[in-house]
């Protein structure tokens, strides 16, 4: 059996081997989509920011998987059906989901726990907005000025986006994490614990669209739907 690609500590926090260079590429890869650089009072673009934080979950979860899976990871040499950003549909969205039921329960237990802090923290908007648009645009500070606005209107007028915005930071956030934490490893030689929001209960109420309980698991304190 190969070596664990991270170890969980007594305190159930996860610290991880180094990582791949191939997969710290792809962690940054995936975080550029077209986030919208202002958002239009028309359900259109709600729909459109809706398929990407779904498209973004999906991919975030499916490259963590990989990360936690370490050697046992079967992590194709094409992964152009990754890297595109059309709506998630198909053999390839069943592609990304059975990746994401693979993600080990420690691992899966942090992006439950960042996406329940962004519900119920009053600064998950502008952590949320700044995270996603950052990533989208790092070379273009004009547009992820633009995009963190437009994000971050959203989640503040309509509570219906913010738990799958929430969704797509946490599993993109936690996957740049987990990088972040292998680096430190081996930079120092001493394991390094990954960061994670602590894990509260949602707001009563918040509205979860099925793909979020199909992605990350239990949803206690939500409605489904």
């Amino acid at each position: 059996m190969s070596d664990p690609a991270f170890v969980l500590r007594p305190d159930a926090r996860v610290s991880p081997q180094p990582v791949a260079a191939t997969l710290v590429r792809l962690v940054a890869e995936i975080q550029r989509v077209s986030w919208p650089l202002w958002i239009e009072p028309a359900v259109r673009a709600r729909r459109e920011v809706a398929d990407l934080c779904r498209l973004q979950t999906a991919r975030g979860l499916t490259v963590l998987s990989w990360m936690a899976l370490g050697p046992d990871a079967d992590v194709p040499e094409d992964v152009r059906w990754l890297l595109t950003t059309s709506r998630l549909t198909g053999a390839r969205q069943e592609r990304m989901y059975a990746a994401a039921d693979l993600l080990p329960a420690p691992v899966r237990a942090l992006v439950v726990a960042n996406w329940t802090w962004a519900l119920g923290s009053p600064h998950g908007g502008q952590t949320t907005a700044a995270f996603l648009a950052g990533g989208a645009y790092p070379e273009d500070g004009y547009s992820a000025a633009h995009a963190t606005v437009a994000l971050l209107r959203l989640w503040e007028r309509r509570p219906e986006t913010r738990p799958p915005l929430a969704a797509a930071w946490a599993a993109t956030r936690t996957t740049a994490d987990w990088c972040k934490a292998a680096e430190l490893r081996s930079a120092y030689g001493a394991p390094v614990p990954i960061f994670s929001y602590p894990r509260v209960v949602p707001p009563p109420g918040v509205p979860v669209r099925p793909w979020i309980t199909r992605l990350l698991g239990s949803t206690d304190g939500c409605d489904t739907g």
